[in-house]
């Protein structure tokens, strides 16, 4: 059996490499790390394989020298930032050289931001999916949005640019409303936005009674900037909040999985700003609507009262002047016949006067004792009953001209 040195090895590899793969290829792997000196830039590139989750199948180191770099990056732009980070995929035109001593090293000339973007893109559609079938896509939306928002819960990079725009255009609104921000700081871009988005999330959760709503907060950027708002676990927990979420994270274009969880999504933090002032300017023209109703509704009610007053006092007035008159004309009448009553009682009476004299007079004892009549008495009882005399009482006998004792035998 021959027996090769390890520099032989190597060099019969190196001269396979080169002989096989004279040309720079493309190849598709996951960033595992990613650093920088000297303007190089030195990525660990592998391949995840499809049994148990996070096993590496396959890894290489690759370099993207400065001359290179920069080269890149006038073709590329931004883009190029945007693909060349931990945990993308990516697909990049590589040359592979082999060194005796250094071993396989991958020397990057171009780079392809489009696959990156197309793998989120399938990424997004996957989480979307999910998010549907766990009927959430549609939870945040379906919450009950305050008349009033005024209590915000504001996540965002506490140097964003776009949040201090928030805050200058809800301080300097024209109609004067009031706001309270509480900022809950979070990455909105980069490896740290799972992380501290999360906990913001959890945060507000916990004291939702505080807020009437919450709003997520950034700048422009890349397209690539996004990736980290179709993170499903982010988007599960931003669609469970339980009060209304509302996104400005400075694309006029493009959509994350956030902003479709999102109660509303709009582009910019000063088009958040606007929204949270148009809704309460709503709710302040409800309001003097009402009022307008309300005072043309008095209105018009005081003005009902007020003929209905005045029609009262017109058929008061009338109904006391015909009593009055009807009160004259009966104390004219009893003014006109008092007198004649008041003879004809008088009369009445004298003559009732009279027949009870002549009757007084006809029934007097005295009457009758002039007639021949007598009264007899005993001991002043006057006697009507020879029952009530016995013999040997003294008796006294009363006649028209005088009286005279008498013993009974």
């Amino acid at each position: 059996m021959t027996t090769y040195s390890l520099l032989d090895l190597n060099t019969q590899i190196r001269y396979a490499i080169a002989l096989n793969f004279p040309e720079p290829l493309w190849i598709t792997a996951e960033i595992a790390q990613v650093s920088e000196a000297r303007g190089h830039v030195f990525l660990d590139l592998v391949q995840k394989g499809e049994g148990e989750a996070g096993t590496i199948a396959a890894q290489a180191a690759a370099v993207l020298w400065q001359r290179q770099y920069r080269q890149l990056r006038l073709q590329l732009g931004q883009a190029l930032n945007e693909a060349l980070r931990e945990g993308q995929e990516v697909r990049l035109q590589v040359r592979a050289d082999f060194h005796e001593r250094y071993g396989l090293k991958l020397t990057v000339l171009d780079a392809d931001p489009a696959y990156t973007i197309g793998r989120l893109e399938l990424q997004r559609r996957q989480t979307l999916k999910q998010l549907q079938a766990e009927g959430l896509l549609e939870h945040n939306r379906s919450l009950p949005l305050p008349h009033v928002l005024q209590r915000i819960a504001v996540i965002s990079s506490e140097g964003a640019a776009g949040l201090q725009d928030f805050h200058e255009h809800l301080r300097q609104n024209p109609f004067g409303f009031a706001f309270q921000l509480h900022l809950f700081s979070s990455a909105v871009q980069g490896e740290n936005l799972e992380a501290e988005f999360l906990q913001a999330l959890q945060q507000i959760s916990q004291q939702s009674r505080a807020f009437d709503c919450a709003v997520v907060l950034r700048g422009g950027g890349a397209r690539l900037d996004l990736s980290g708002f179709d993170a499903p676990n982010v988007c599960r927990a931003a669609a469970q909040l339980p009060i209304p979420l509302l996104t400005g994270i400075g694309h006029e274009t493009d959509e994350t999985v956030l902003d479709r969880v999102a109660y509303a999504a709009l582009k910019t933090p000063t088009a958040v700003a606007d929204f949270l002032i148009q809704h309460n300017l709503f709710f302040e023209n409800a309001l003097l609507k009402q009022a307008e109703l309300l005072r043309k509704y008095a209105q018009q009610h005081l003005r009902q009262q007020h003929l209905r007053l005045t029609h009262w006092e017109t058929a008061t007035r009338w109904s006391a002047q015909t009593h009055l008159r009807s009160i004259l004309q009966q104390l004219t009448y009893l003014e006109q016949s008092v007198p004649t009553l008041a003879h004809q009682t008088l009369r009445r009476a004298h003559n009732a006067l009279s027949r009870a004299e002549t009757l007084y007079n006809a029934l007097h004892p005295d009457a009758a004792l002039r007639r021949g009549f007598s009264l007899t008495r005993k001991n002043g009882r006057v006697l009507t009953s020879t029952q009530d005399a016995q013999p040997g009482d003294v008796i006294e006998t009363q006649m028209a001209d005088g009286t005279f004792q008498a013993r009974v035998e």
